[in-house]
């Protein structure tokens, strides 16, 4: 799906530098699919903690934990750090990233549209609209990491 996949599969050239070249940020995914689809979800999520700042602070913070939270998936997957860290089920966390933020923003988009605020209501519409970016991303995740990697462990 990816095309960079490939790529990131491979040990590092020998003679490397082990400074900053690790955070080398890869350009090729953040134009592939999941990099837009995560620059989206961060974007919507500031907009949503902005306008949760200008009319209830109560909820500001469910957004702004959710906006770190992206940005660490954005930048572990732009810079192809997650690989050092190969233990760990990256598509299993993603997807529970996009879960969790699913629920969490349904909840909050809906309790904040009760105050009838103009920013909290459109808080609200931004809120639904990052809701079906993030059950976008879940069912990607699921489709294109999950199910194979199942499929792949029946056949052995």
């Amino acid at each position: 799906m990816f095309n960079a996949w490939s790529r990131r599969d491979r040990p590092p050239e020998d003679g490397t530098a082990a400074g900053l070249d690790g955070f080398a940020v890869d350009k090729t995914f953040l134009s592939s699919l999941k990099g837009i689809l995560l620059e989206t979800e961060l974007a919507l999520t500031f907009i949503i903690f902005i306008c949760f700042t200008a009319s209830i602070s109560a909820y500001m913070a469910a957004a702004l934990l959710e906006f770190f939270i992206t940005l660490a998936f954005l930048f572990l997957y732009a810079t192809q750090y997650y690989q050092r860290f190969d233990r760990m089920n990256w598509p299993c966390l993603d997807f529970l990233r996009c879960v969790s933020a699913i629920i969490i923003f349904l909840v909050v988009s809906f309790a904040a549209v009760t105050s009838r605020d103009g920013a909290a209501i459109a808080a609200f519409v931004f809120g639904i609209i990052l809701v079906s970016v993030f059950a976008y991303d879940a069912f990607k995740i699921y489709r294109t990491e999950m199910v194979p990697r199942a499929a792949q462990g029946d056949q052995q």
